[in-house]
């Protein structure tokens, strides 16, 4: 696209001020962006907005403003209304019209630097763009976001990063912690799924994101993650939206990690209006969060949150939770919104382990606040999930049908790609429970032990330390693999103290049903689990996000988005080569193209027997299907993998290593710090993994082991 040969000197003396000292520059030439985003947040409310040009922000053609009774297709056709009347004014001026000219033509004109083209007139006919206001949005913002301020200034402190990222949620979410946007990403920092499975819990009972506190935590570390791979605070900002991969593209590129370059110049394909928009976006919203009395006049902020956390001792249902507590379970449930509906419904109980968010006075005594809660009401178990196994000619909408449940509802809880394609064996959740309770703590300590201590009448076994699949399946005389497939246990090394195992026929299972596949690369096993999405419906007065500009234009860019954190490149060059990523086969590529994998061995002169090598360049065959196809199979695949691994596995840190002569990082991965090297690469994407010399500083992941219960491993 043809680019205006002139800049909009907006120059404020704060903003220079503000690119002298900061690590977050803001060159002259996006003045103009940010001030428009300024404008944005503090002129113009949700019943109006502007009509501009998408490319050059400082062209905004009409202020638009509906009645507040105005329906959708009201508003939709005032605004086709404007767009056509202003297209026929620039038809007017693209055609070389500058004598003789109306009011309106005369107006439009002078928006334009004097000289403009007749192709810079014409272009913009194509970029009209409208954007609602925010200004009401923001204050409301800024009210809300007094009660987690400090504490989010307080996590950016302790680790280091940049007071003015306090400033984030105001661009993704106005500060709400229930927001969902229409794309999938949820809370006060709007994680996607696969990129919030790296940091925190995410299934149809817990969703941290929804949780302001922890949501701070984990979007600091992917922040800071951002900055070590591209060393950049402008791009690291961007990759939060555009994700690593899609940032390091631009940068390789345009040949510079220049914020305003790659900006005007970059032409990725799934560099968007948002993408491109991000950052200046970013910037106008910490200008506004630091002056907003310049803005919206004094503001009374939300008290701080005093709060602290308990450990939930057993599982519990939230009836008894509010009765221990002597509190009103919906004070109960705006203190802990990462608990989903299935938990507030009673489908789901509160999980063992999850810490229970409180205000501060609830913990002021050193008392037990649980001693009250009788061994009647306290659960060993999660409450079991309904499923269906899909059996040949099933589809979604004859399911939907058999159990009186919305498509949408499954595709939610089942984090289904599209509502088009199950597969026969697939196993999917249900919402609800299948009726099965299990058993309290009462019913396990007081009945009576068959042939052995920790075995109970009903046939269920209580892991405890020391045991062993081996040990438990000697120890009553059963076979180890009746033993396993009596509780869909796929790793025997993966159980835990605590676990209640079914010795007879009857399958008894915590809050997921798992089996394991393992990474070739590492020891670690990789949890293959059905995917689950947080439950339908948002709590109440929660906020359903209509992005200040589109989140994701097209399949792909959406699809790119969900990996925010992988800064692997899953498009395919223009060339039509791709580079060899982790987890990556000929096979894969083979079977994603319709191909045969000798024939991609015969173009890339790969003898028999040679495995592809990360890194490596192919060339590849696209005969059978289209080069977009081809980067959609490939990212769902990737995706699916990783998402796999965060269902067992939870990045909790980094850890800087030194490099020592004769240490291979092979062997520090899989042996000293356990890390799969997919993952691994991924925090050093520009590191050699075969030819490291000492004294190189290589960062690894610290992971911590999540059970299928949901619950930690130390």
């Amino acid at each position: 696209m043809k680019r205006l040969s002139f800049v909009f000197v907006v120059v404020f003396a704060t903003a220079v001020a503000h690119a002298q000292t900061s690590v977050l520059p803001r060159p002259a030439g996006i003045e103009p962006d940010v001030q428009f985003w300024v404008n944005v947040y503090t002129k113009v409310d949700t019943r109006s907005g502007y009509i501009h040009d998408s490319q050059h922000l400082a062209i905004v053609y009409r202020l638009v403003r509906f009645e507040d009774s105005a329906s959708r297709s009201q508003r939709t056709r005032q605004l086709n209304q404007a767009y056509q009347e202003i297209r026929n004014v620039l038809a007017v001026l693209a055609a070389g019209k500058r004598a003789n000219l109306t009011s309106e033509e005369e107006r439009i004109l002078s928006l334009w630097p004097e000289g403009v083209s007749n192709d810079d007139l014409r272009a913009s006919s194509e970029n009209l763009r409208f954007q609602l206001g925010q200004a009401d949005r923001f204050r409301g913002g800024l009210i809300r976001s007094g009660t987690w301020r400090s504490y989010i200034e307080a996590v950016l402190a302790e680790r280091g990063l940049p007071l003015e990222l306090v400033a984030l949620p105001h661009v993704e979410s106005s500060f709400d912690p229930t927001a969902y946007s229409k794309v999938g990403a949820a809370g006060m920092w709007q994680f996607t799924r696969s990129t919030g499975l790296r940091y925190m819990r995410i299934d149809h009972i817990v969703d941290e994101r929804r949780d302001p506190f922890i949501s701070t935590v984990a979007a600091s570390r992917l922040l800071e993650n951002n900055f070590d791979v591209l060393q950049s605070w402008p791009l690291a900002i961007t990759a939060y939206n555009h994700g690593q991969a899609g940032m390091r593209r631009a940068v390789r590129q345009q040949g510079t990690d220049e914020i305003e370059t790659i900006l005007r110049n970059y032409e990725g394909r799934t560099f968007g209006f948002a993408s491109r928009n991000f950052y200046v976006a970013f910037l106008a919203a910490v200008q506004v969060d630091q002056n907003y009395e310049d803005y919206f006049g004094p503001l009374t902020f939300e008290e701080a949150a005093q709060t602290a956390v308990i450990e939930i001792p057993d599982y519990l249902t939230v009836s008894t939770l509010a009765s221990a507590l002597n509190t009103d379970r919906d004070l109960l449930r705006s203190w802990n919104p990462a608990l989903t509906d299935a938990v507030w419904s009673g489908d789901k109980f509160v999980p063992r382990g999850f810490e229970l968010r409180l205000p501060s006075q609830f913990l002021a005594n050193s008392t037990d606040l649980f001693a009250s809660v009788a061994e009647t009401q306290r659960y060993t178990a999660q409450m079991p999930d309904i499923t269906h196994r899909v059996s040949s000619g099933d589809s979604l909408s004859e399911i939907s049908d058999r159990y009186g449940v919305s498509i949408a509802s499954l595709v939610q809880l089942n984090g289904l790609r599209s509502r088009n394609f199950i597969r026969i064996g697939q196993i999917l959740k249900l919402p609800g429970s299948d009726g099965r309770v299990p058993m309290t703590l009462a019913q396990l300590n007081g009945a009576e032990p068959i042939e052995s201590e920790g075995l109970v009448s009903s046939g269920n076994y209580v892991v405890r330390a020391g045991d062993s699949i081996e040990f438990i399946a000697q120890k009553f005389g059963v076979p180890e693999d009746q033993l396993l497939a009596n509780n869909r246990i796929s790793d025997k090394n993966r159980i835990f103290i605590g676990q209640v195992l079914r010795i007879g026929s009857l399958v008894a299972r915590e809050e997921e049903v798992t089996t394991v596949a393992v990474d070739p690369e590492s020891s670690i096993p990789l949890v293959d689990k059905t995917e689950v999405l947080p439950a339908e419906g948002r709590l109440p007065g929660s906020l359903e996000i209509e992005p200040e500009f589109p989140v994701a234009e097209n399949v792909l860019s959406s699809a790119q988005a969900e990996m925010a954190a992988d800064p692997s490149d899953y498009l395919v060059r223009l060339d039509g080569s791709i580079e060899v990523q982790a987890l990556e086969t000929l096979g894969h590529y083979a079977d994603w193209l319709g191909i045969r994998t000798q024939r991609l061995r015969d173009i890339n002169r790969m003898p028999f027997g040679r495995a592809v090598v990360i890194g490596q360049r192919l060339e590849l065959d696209y005969s059978q299907i289209d080069r977009t196809t081809f980067e959609q199979r490939r990212i769902d695949y990737q995706q699916r993998t990783q998402e796999a691994f965060f269902l067992s596995y939870q990045i909790t840190d980094t850890v800087e290593h030194v490099v020592r002569s004769g240490e291979s990082l092979w062997v520090l991965a899989l042996r000293r710090y356990r890390v799969p090297v997919w993952l691994l690469r991924q925090f050093n994407p520009d590191l050699d993994l075969d030819l490291v010399r000492p004294g190189t500083v290589v960062k690894f992941p610290e992971l911590q082991v999540i059970t299928s219960a949901g619950e930690f491993q130390g």
